[in-house]
């Protein structure tokens, strides 16, 4: 970007013939043309405290700003003033967007000065570098309030009022082509600032809530216990296998520990860490190309997985654009083959499942969910990820084709299922999957 304003300083040094400084509307600097003249007149005292010390002073500004600059829309001849330091009579070129002052373009005026074809060249230019401001600007301000606004509120007059606040705070950028790029679990609060991630509109932290179970259990094992107490029996289903098991306990020994299992949601260190998300509204130029979400993904998520929502103009559609991303990085957590940036386009079956609203396992296979059971879960998904077929799940799980025949039958004894029939199998793999979630 200071590249861009040299460059852009330097067309207007060249247009005018005289050298040219760059500065924003606090009189900070930005750009300084080159000064090649053998004349040390055009190095006056202003000038070159402005490029030392990268502003200027308070004098200086109050001599310059009553004369009118920062309502100007035109070039603007300011006469010297000793008395505030200002030695040299000057040009001031407005650099505004939209109609509001974002700099000044300053450069000595001298007899006969620049031609009015000139000037007006030379404001085509300033004009750019304006463009370049509030492009800046816009990046680097803090759209954090907004963005959570409105990826919180629900559909009706919040979600209207949450989104306009959020066009009018991006300008015309609102309308362009954006997509949602969701990181979890991220480890604080902080917001990183977007302008250390190109194409980032805005950022803002938020709760993540990656388990699909329901909020009153803590797992499989609970709701089975739950539906025990109330008198309910675990079922498969009726008109074909007649009733299944109960659930087992969590653990076959009492007194005794199991690992963690990732079918029982609250048992994995990944659920317990995930208490936030980073979500990211990053600018596309193109629908085709994702590289700036992915790359804006890469760049920030460190041990975090990310999930990459459809690209979509404008922010009509922003709560849907942040379930997809929300669904692409839960997907990630529980498939790596998916990740570490997930695309909601491409994580498959998941777009179901992540869709589901929550809910207990289904009866028939309460008992498999449970920690006591997790290896023959597991052997159960390897199976049906491999269409059933024995011999590639028996090299997927480094094991005999008898020790999964065994784990098999266990499987269908458990879960009262017929894993020969399409319907039970689909339901099977459906359940285990969303277990994971």
């Amino acid at each position: 970007m200071k590249g861009d304003y040299q460059e852009l300083v330097d067309e207007i040094s060249a247009l005018l013939g005289e050298p040219a400084t760059l500065e924003n509307r606090d009189f900070g600097l930005i750009a300084f043309g080159a000064h090649d003249s053998d004349d040390d007149s055009a190095m006056d005292p202003v000038r070159t405290r402005s490029i030392l010390t990268r502003k200027s002073s308070p004098a200086v500004r109050a001599w310059f700003e009553g004369f009118g600059i920062t309502r100007a829309t035109g070039p603007v001849r300011i006469p010297a003033a000793p008395d505030a330091g200002v030695f040299r009579d000057r040009i001031c070129l407005p650099v505004r967007h939209r109609g509001v002052v974002l700099g000044y373009v300053w450069l000595l005026d001298a007899e006969p000065g620049p031609s009015h074809a000139q000037l007006t060249a030379a404001m085509e230019v300033a004009a750019r570098i304006g463009e370049l401001l509030a492009d800046e600007e816009r990046a680097g301000a803090d759209l954090s309030r907004e963005l959570r606004a409105a990826l919180t509120a629900e559909r009706g007059w919040q979600y209207d009022m949450a989104l306009t606040a959020l066009r009018t705070a991006l300008g015309p950028d609102a309308e362009g082509l954006h997509t949602l790029v969701c990181l979890a679990p991220w480890p604080a609060e902080d917001t990183p600032s977007p302008r250390t991630i190109p194409g980032a509109a805005a950022l803002c932290t938020l709760p993540w809530r990656p388990a699909a179970g329901p909020a009153s259990g803590t797992g499989a094992g609970a709701a089975s216990g739950a539906a025990s107490s109330s008198g309910r029996q675990a079922s498969g289903p009726a008109s074909r296998t007649g009733p299944g098991p109960a659930a087992a306990p969590a653990s076959g020994r009492p007194g005794v520990d199991v690992a963690p299992s990732p079918y029982v949601p609250g048992t994995t260190p990944a659920d317990g860490a995930a208490a936030r998300a980073l979500a990211v509204l990053v600018r596309l130029r193109s629908a085709d190309n994702l590289s700036p979400a992915t790359g804006a993904a890469n760049r920030l998520r460190g041990a975090a997985v990310a999930g990459v929502a459809t690209p979509r103009r404008g922010l009509a559609e922003l709560d849907t654009a942040w379930r997809e991303a929300c669904s692409g990085a839960r997907a990630a957590l529980v498939q790596p083959a998916l990740g570490p940036v997930a695309e909601w386009a491409a994580i498959g079956p998941y777009r179901l499942l992540t869709a589901l609203p929550p809910a207990e396992p289904d009866p028939a296979v309460r008992a498999l969910l449970t920690p006591a059971h997790t290896e023959l879960a597991r052997t159960a998904e390897v199976f049906l990820d491999h269409a059933g077929q024995a011999g590639r799940t028996a090299a997927a799980l480094g094991i005999h084709r008898q020790t999964l025949y065994y784990r098999l039958s266990r499987v269908e004894q458990l879960t009262g299922l017929d894993l020969d029939a399409g319907e039970d199998r689909l339901l099977l793999h459906m359940a285990l999957k969303a277990a994971r979630l």
